[in-house]
C-alpha cells in the first residue's frame, strides 16, 4: 500500500469518524423522540389537532420546526413514527423539509456566520419553508401507496399489544435506532468516500465555478449533497469557506444540504420508496435554484461573512 492510498484511506476514516459522531446523538434523539410518541400518541390525535383542510394542514406544519426544533438526521425516525400515527403522509413532509432550517437554532447560526444579517436569515428560513411547503403539496397528490414503503403505511396500530409504559417506549426507541442507525451509517461511509476520493472544496475548479452564478450554484448543490453538513453550522462554511461564491450560491447550498443530502437519501429510503425520493430530490433542487436566482437578483445584495468564533458571541 502506497503513502497516498494510506493517507486517503485515513482521510476517509477520520470523515466517517467525524460524520458519525456528529450526527449519532441526533439520530439517538430522534428515535428515543419517536419511540415515546410511538407509545404514548394515541392514532388520530392530529386529526384533533391540523385543521381538516389538507393545504391548510400542510401549512401548518411546516411552523412546527419553530416549536420542534430538530436537525435533519433527527427529523426522519420521528415522522416515521408520526405517520404510523396517523399523521398525513403531506403534512410529514413539509415537517420534516422544513424543520432543519426553519428554526430557531439554524436562524440564530445564519444571522451570526453572515456577519448579523438579517435579510440572509429571514431569506433562508422563508426560502426552506416555501419550498418545503410546495413540495408537500405536490406530494399530496399522489397515492400513498407511490410514496410510503409497504412498512411505513399508516395501517392502524395494535396499541392492545403494546402497553403504554417506559420499557415499551425505549424497546420502541431502540428498534427505531437499530432500524435507522443502519441506514444512517450506509450514508455515512458513502459520504466520507465521496468527500475524500471525489471531490475536494478546495480544488480550482470549485473555486472558479463562484464566477459564474448557475454554475456556482449548481455547484453548491452538489457540494451540499456530498459534504452533508448540519443545518446548525452550514451558514459558517458557506460563509467563510466560499467568500468567493455570490449570495444566491451560498443560499442554494444553505437550503438544499438540509432537505437531500448523501446521508439524508439512506435515511429516507427507511420511510419512503426511491421512485420517491428521486422525485423528492428533483423537486428540492429545481425549487432550490429558482430561489437562489430570485434571492440573488431581487431580495439581497452579497454579505460580508463572519468569523466562526463569533457563533460564541451574545
Amino acid at each position: 500500500m502506497n503513502a497516498d492510498t494510506e493517507n486517503q484511506l485515513a482521510d476517509g476514516s477520520f470523515e466517517f469518524l467525524s460524520i458519525f459522531l456528529e450526527g449519532l446523538p441526533f439520530i439517538f434523539l430522534g428515535t428515543l423522540i419517536s419511540g415515546f410518541l410511538g407509545t404514548y400518541l394515541p392514532r388520530g390525535a392530529f386529526e384533533k389537532i391540523l385543521p381538516k383542510n389538507r393545504t391548510l394542514a400542510v401549512i401548518i406544519s411546516g411552523f412546527l420546526g419553530a416549536i420542534f426544533p430538530v436537525c435533519e438526521c433527527a427529523v426522519v425516525p420521528v415522522i416515521r413514527r408520526l405517520v404510523k400515527n396517523g399523521l398525513p403522509v403531506s403534512c410529514a413532509l413539509s415537517y420534516m423539509l422544513a424543520a432543519p432550517i426553519f428554526n430557531p437554532i439554524t436562524a440564530y447560526s445564519t444571522f451570526k456566520a453572515f456577519n448579523s444579517s438579517t435579510d440572509v436569515m429571514f431569506t433562508r428560513l422563508g426560502f426552506g419553508y416555501l419550498i418545503a411547503v410546495i413540495i408537500a403539496l405536490i406530494a399530496a397528490r399522489f397515492a400513498i401507496n407511490n410514496i410510503l414503503k409497504s412498512s411505513n403505511d399508516q395501517k392502524p396500530l395494535h396499541e392492545h399489544h403494546h402497553p403504554r409504559n417506559l420499557t415499551s417506549a425505549l424497546q420502541n426507541s431502540l428498534r427505531d435506532l437499530m432500524d435507522v442507525g443502519l441506514y444512517f451509517a450506509i450514508g455515512v461511509i458513502l459520504t466520507a468516500i465521496l468527500k475524500t476520493a471525489v471531490v475536494d472544496p478546495n480544488e480550482p475548479f470549485w473555486k472558479d465555478l463562484g464566477a459564474n452564478f448557475a454554475g456556482g450554484t449548481i455547484g453548491m448543490m452538489i457540494l451540499a449533497f456530498l459534504l452533508s453538513l448540519c443545518s446548525t453550522s452550514d451558514a459558517f462554511i458557506a460563509a467563510n469557506s466560499f467568500d468567493h461564491f455570490p449570495i444566491g450560491p451560498k443560499l442554494a447550498f444553505m437550503i438544499f444540504g438540509p432537505m437531500v443530502d448523501a446521508k439524508l437519501i439512506f435515511l429516507y429510503s427507511t420511510v419512503f420508496k426511491w421512485r420517491f425520493i428521486l422525485f423528492l430530490t428533483i423537486a428540492a433542487f429545481l425549487l432550490t435554484g429558482i430561489a437562489s436566482w430570485i434571492a440573488q437578483n431581487h431580495l439581497i445584495s452579497d454579505s460580508p461573512k463572519a468569523p466562526v468564533e463569533d457563533l460564541l458571541t451574545p
